[in-house]
Parts: C-alpha cells; structure tokens; sequence
C-alpha cells in the first residue's frame, strides 16, 4: 500500500468519526431540548393557556386552547385584587432585589479580593472555612428573627435586605475569590508603587475588572433574591410587605376556585426573571467560567 492510498484510507477514517461524533452531539442536544421542554416549557404553556380562560374552563385543568378568551378581564382582576397588592408586591421586590444586590456586589467582591490575595496563613484558611460553612449551615430562622427584633428591624425593608444578602454572600464571595485569581498580582504592586492604597486600588483598579462576574452575579442573585418566598414570609410579615411570591400564596386562599385568575398571577411574577434570563443567559455563562482556569 503507498503513501497516497494510507492518507486517503486516514481521511476517510477521520471523516466517519467527525461524523459520528456531530451525530452524537445532535442527538444529546435533541434529548436536553426535549427534556427541557417537558419540563418547563409544557408547564408554562399549560398556565398561560388557562389563564387565559373563564373560570368554569379553567377548572376542566386541561391544556386546550380557549374557546373564547379573557385575557384582559382575567388580569385586570388580578391586579385590582386586594386594594392592587400585586401592583405593592412589584414595588416591594424591585426595592428589596436592587438593595440587596447593591450591598452583595460591594460586600462579595470586596470579600472575594481580600481572600485570594491573603490565601497564605492560618487566618486565611479559617476565613475560608467560615465561608463555605455558610453555603452548608442552614440558617436559623428564629434565631435570626430574634436578633432582627433586638436591633429593630424585624418587619422592615432594611431586615430583609441584611437577611438576603448575609445568605447569599459566601456563593459570591466563591465566584469573585476565583475570578480574582485570575487578575495578575502585578496590577498590585505597580499601584502600590504609584502610592495607591488598599480601598483605592480595589474601588478604582480591581473592581472594574471583576464585571463578567459582577454581571453573573447580578443575574443570578436578582432571580433568586425577586422570586425569593421563604425570607419575606418568615422576616417581613403583613398584607403591606407583600412580595411578588408572596402574593400567590395569598391568592391561593382567594382564588382556589378561579383558577383562571391564579393562573394569570403566576404569568404575571414570572415575566421578570423569564426576560432577564433569555437576554442574559450568556452572560451567566461566560460570568460562571471566566474564573474557572487561573491566568
């Protein structure tokens, strides 16, 4: 066998296995794509169908499409409904999701710097541990809502954001840690050297360059923290702090038998966090990676 006929018999070979591969990656992509739609998708279309009907169709609990429809009149009803709490909610949310997400950035990421670049020493290694034993404790709610009532703050916007951004920071203080380690230390030094302080290299040099991540972080956090049910529950009782979640919970008792109108608010507090992850999603991902190989 020649030298031509070895190569040809090697290329034919190399195009049946790139074949078999892009056969397999097509067919792992067809079963995510179809597990992902019997999971979310059909789900989703099945409220937002109902919540398009009359009250007596809506109770068959079936997927067919509306004979005729109520769209206006079935969310108009939902947002009048209690002196327009889901209107209150809305608010209630977007203050408590940017407050709490103000104060997560600057905290994480000034946590986040400190422990990769002090990573050396006992001190280090027991900061880190305090860390992750946040992402593996529970927390205390009791306790917790005793300490809020002590330094009055129990029932307040003000708890609440203390409360979510205490239970979201070690996961952010990880992802920033891991970003960070990917910025040269070089940076450091040549700021120190031009006579720049800790604060000021950190707030001026560092943290501009910790926006992937600053950006994932804000994505994810602000889905989690808006759609948040347990914290507003337990820290922020009262018709008057209702949040977006908790208005389901109320209207469970309202609506159970006009399942057209709970069907519409759960479209209606599900729209946000929909939006912000089909225009985001791949910013989540490159935030999630970008720190995942040190430079």
């Amino acid at each position: 066998m020649n030298s031509v006929t070895r190569k040809s018999l090697v290329g034919t070979m190399e195009r049946k296995i790139n074949v078999r591969a892009l056969a397999g990656k097509s067919l792992v992509t067809f079963c995510m794509l179809v597990i992902s739609t019997v999971i979310f998708w059909i789900p989703f279309y099945f409220v937002i169908v109902n919540s398009f009907k009359s009250s007596v169709k809506a109770a068959d609990m079936n997927m067919s499409w509306p004979d005729t429809f109520h769209i206006i009149e079935n969310y108009a009803a939902v947002l009048a409904a209690s002196d327009h709490m889901l209107v209150r909610a809305f608010y209630n949310s977007t203050l408590l999701t940017v407050f709490s997400l103000a104060g997560l950035v600057f905290v994480s990421s000034l946590a986040g710097f400190v422990l990769q670049r002090r990573e050396k020493g006992r001190s280090a290694a027991a900061l880190n541990f305090l860390v992750l034993a946040g992402l593996m404790i529970p927390p205390a709610v009791v306790p917790t809502i005793w300490v809020l009532n002590k330094v009055a703050l129990f029932k307040t916007m003000t708890g609440l954001t203390l409360v979510e951004i205490a239970l979201h920071f070690p996961f952010c203080a990880i992802l920033y840690k891991a970003f960070t380690a990917t910025i040269p230390r070089d940076i450091d030094e040549s700021a120190f050297i031009d006579g720049c302080g800790g604060f000021k290299l950190f707030t001026h040099i560092i943290f501009p360059l910790l926006k992937p991540v600053s950006s994932t972080i804000i994505i994810i956090q602000s889905v989690s923290i808006f759609n948040d049910f347990v914290n507003p529950l337990y820290f922020l009782p009262g018709s008057e702090n209702a949040t977006v979640q908790l208005t389901l919970y109320n209207f469970m008792s309202m609506y159970l038998t006009n399942w057209n109108l709970l069907f519409a608010d759960v479209v209606l507090i599900s729209i946000p966090p929909l939006i912000l992850f089909l225009f985001f999603n791949k910013r989540i991902v490159a935030g999630m990676t970008a720190g995942a190989v040190k430079g």
